[in-house]
């Protein structure tokens, strides 16, 4: 797995502090155990699940920390989770969860993890997903289910 060099964590200043005790850098959390996350940074282990989490899929290109708390908003804690998924589902039980319809380009996104947890391929981005999302979108449309509003029709602080 590539080393990606800005890894972002919504770190407390205490957390901050502790890490710079230790001489850790975010990125290096991956080379942790859950429960060592836990007892570094004093934190319950679900937040040391989450923070670990949240550095992990930001190891793969494109996949930045926001994008990474919405895998974490869905339940997902490691790429291997995502293994068995598919991109279109995970854009619809999202889209669900959130109450409103997003930008495509997030399904490319969702495509692009199932990619990487199916075949350890890092070396796409989430715009080679593009053209069979516009395909199978073009075959299979949208559930009836999914949600009228736009993303941006919702205030950005709600969102």
């Amino acid at each position: 797995m590539p080393q990606k060099s800005t890894i972002k964590l919504p770190l407390t200043p205490a957390e901050k502090a502790r890490l710079r005790q230790r001489k850790i850098r975010m990125g290096d959390l991956l080379q942790f155990a859950v429960d060592e996350i836990a007892g570094m940074l004093e934190v319950p282990m679900a937040r040391a699940r989450e923070l670990r989490a949240l550095a992990e899929f930001q190891e793969i290109p494109s996949v930045g920390i926001r994008f990474a708390e919405d895998l974490v908003f869905l339940g997902y804690y490691s790429v291997r989770d995502l293994a068995e998924k598919n991109g279109a589902t995970l854009i619809e039980e999202f889209e669900l969860k959130k109450g409103y319809w997003l930008d495509p380009c997030v399904e490319d996104q969702f495509r692009l993890v199932v990619h990487v947890a199916k075949h350890h391929d890092h070396s796409k981005q989430w715009w080679h997903f593009t053209p069979a999302r516009k395909a199978y979108r073009a075959a299979n449309g949208y559930p009836a289910s999914r949600p009228t509003r736009a993303w941006h029709e919702i205030p950005a602080e709600n969102r």
